[in-house]
């Protein structure tokens, strides 16, 4: 059973089927009992994501805005699945990157200082030290006045 999860879940990433469906499936395959296999399972499965998530950045470059933010809510999602809060969290910052970038054209795009300030919180609890600077040093707003 989980084989086939699994089967089903590389052949909707390889089919580019970023969504809610394939999450579905991400969510189901890690729904063993079994914490050695689970273990592996995750090991493998971050991998795998990993080196989709390259693959699929590359691919929307060209993409319109809203893909480009869909696809990278989609790995979002599938690396918090799996555990894998560093690759999560520097795709959020990613997002909100390419969110403000086009915000100069796109003005909903705008990501706000409170949205910006929760990420650097959220890196920070989370011992990601080198991705809340980067937000602290390009968001000079949130540096303490002298």
């Amino acid at each position: 059973m989980v084989a086939q999860q699994i089967a089903l879940f590389h052949s909707q990433i390889n089919k580019k089927r970023f969504n809610d469906d394939s999450l579905r499936i991400l969510e189901s395959v890690l729904a063993s009992n079994d914490v050695k296999s689970l273990f592996q399972l995750r090991s493998t499965l971050k991998e795998f994501i990993r080196s989709e998530s390259l693959s699929a950045i590359r691919h929307i470059a060209a993409k319109t805005v809203d893909q480009q933010l869909s696809t990278l809510e989609f790995f979002v999602g599938a690396f918090a699945i799996i555990g894998d809060i560093e690759s999560c969290l520097a795709l959020r910052y990613e997002a909100l990157v390419l969110r403000e970038h086009k915000s100069q054209i796109h003005q909903w795009l705008q990501v706000s200082p409170v949205e910006w300030l929760n990420f650097a919180e959220q890196s920070l609890d989370n011992c990601f030290y080198a991705i809340a600077a980067k937000v602290f040093l390009k968001n000079e707003c949130f540096s303490p006045s002298i």
